[in-house]
């Protein structure tokens, strides 16, 4: 196995749990509709296919909405150096924000 250079970027805890929180919020809409799909028709059909529908469809629309916004100075030092592991950029400095 390779050794990581300690230099490289780690991305912090919340950045790691990013995609349980869509994957997340996806379930907890899929299971509202699909449990007032249940009550409303009594159909366990129809609410497997509402919950699966709306699972995907918010999911999808949560990436998009997390696609159009633009990347911050450690996502950018991050994506130069997967593009260029061998030169990887100095990291952003702090302007006391």
């Amino acid at each position: 196995m390779t050794q990581q250079p300690e230099d490289r970027y780690q991305p912090s805890r919340r950045d790691r749990l990013r995609p349980v929180e869509y994957v997340g919020g996806a379930a907890i809409a899929a299971i509202f509709v699909g449990l007032i799909t249940l009550m409303v028709t009594r159909d366990w059909t129809l609410t497997l296919i509402g919950l699966g529908g709306v699972f995907i469809v918010v999911l999808v629309v949560l990436a998009l909405l997390q696609m159009a916004i633009k990347p911050d100075a450690s996502e950018q030092a991050e994506l130069a150096e997967h593009d260029d592991p061998e030169n990887p950029p100095a990291p952003p400095a702090d302007r006391g924000h």
